[in-house]
């Protein structure tokens, strides 16, 4: 049996991933990150990720399950490697994916130190996600409850983290994690999920960035260069967004571009919005070698959206153009678009704002 540290939120997925652990033999340490800015965490209250409360639903979990529990501050490396570069992208005119980059900085790394610092041969989390070793490769699937898969938010993940990260609720729908949490008499069993950025409680995001800088007022203007009205800062916009534009009556307009270099957003029509090649940045694969020649796959440029066929052109320096079948509906930059085959994730890339890549 194996000696596995697992990530605890406090939340009913990662107390029932320890608890399967538990009652399959292994030594559990169950882990609660402390990742918030200090000024947050004294005033945090609900169910945030940091809260004193969910810290003392993951200590009740481990009492309950037998198991040792400890929070780890992971502040600094938190606040280096997600809340600057989300703050800095929304002043850009992008929209970082923060959880994407927790993974890749934070519960995939910082958290995998700390498991060889204390003897662990696996991490666990309770991500709904599976990994399947096959020719001598780590392969990233999809989850079977396809209305929780978050295979789209560990696309970042390479074979050595998949090779030391175990996923307990891969194979389980919600239903099942939740009853199996009321036959366990897990104090959680109910708790509901969290919908929000674990640092940003109160889903005010344009709130939290303004907290920090903006850009300051700057032109809305339409696809000719016609200028339609004012905006009080590119944070508060990302593209595809109809709502709060300001402008008053009239045909819908949709934010098709933000130009930080003019602070300028920039709206048309729903036809404006689409595209019909994505260019792709710091592209990455899991389990195969950069394909020689363009590959076909299912892309999924957003976490809510449903994959859709298209082909994966590659390009010099970890670059390639992402040419749809049908055209795609405003992929954002600084969002990844990730790339399957069936119920594989092939790899992923961060979208960027020339098509042409």
């Amino acid at each position: 049996m194996a000696r596995i540290l697992v990530a605890m939120s406090g939340g009913v997925d990662s107390s029932v991933a320890a608890a399967l652990l538990v009652r399959a033999g292994h030594e559990v340490i169950g882990v609660t990150f402390n990742q918030w800015p200090f000024d947050l965490m004294a005033r945090a209250t609900g169910n945030g990720c940091c809260t004193p409360r969910t810290i003392d639903d993951a200590r009740r979990v481990c009492q309950l399950l037998g198991v040792p529990h400890y929070v780890m501050n992971f502040r600094a490396p938190f606040e280096e490697a997600v809340i600057k570069p989300w703050v800095d992208a929304y002043l850009h005119g992008e929209t970082l994916n923060p959880c994407i980059a927790c993974n890749r900085s934070v519960r995939f790394g910082t958290f995998l130190t700390k498991a060889d610092e204390l003897g662990a041969e696996y991490i666990a989390t309770g991500h709904y996600a599976r990994v399947d070793h096959r020719d001598g490769r780590f392969r990233l699937l999809r989850a079977i409850d396809a209305a929780k898969d978050q295979s789209y938010v560990l696309h970042v993940l390479g074979q050595h983290q998949l090779a030391r990260t175990l996923f307990p609720l891969g194979t389980m729908v919600k239903p099942q994690v939740r009853q199996l949490a009321t036959d366990i008499g897990l104090p959680v069993a109910q708790k509901p999920d969290s919908q929000e950025l674990c640092f940003v409680p109160d889903n005010d995001y344009v709130g939290y960035v303004r907290r920090q800088a903006s850009t300051g007022p700057g032109a809305i203007e339409d696809v000719g260069g016609a200028r339609l009205g004012t905006h009080a800062g590119l944070e508060a916009f990302t593209i595809g967004q109809r709502r709060g534009l300001g402008l008053g009556g009239g045909a819908a307009r949709y934010v098709v571009a933000l130009d930080a270099t003019r602070n300028t957003v920039v709206v048309g029509g729903r036809a404006d919005a689409l595209a019909s090649t994505v260019g792709v940045e710091d592209v990455h694969w899991i389990a195969l070698d950069p394909p020689a020649r363009p590959i076909r796959a299912q892309v999924k440029l957003r976490y809510r959206m449903p994959p859709s066929p298209a082909t994966v052109h590659l390009q010099p320096g970890r670059r390639a153009s992402v040419v749809c079948d049908a055209p795609a509906w405003a992929p954002a930059p600084g969002q990844s678009a990730v790339f399957y085959a069936g119920d594989e994730v092939l790899g992923g890339g961060v979208i960027v704002k020339d098509e042409a890549a």
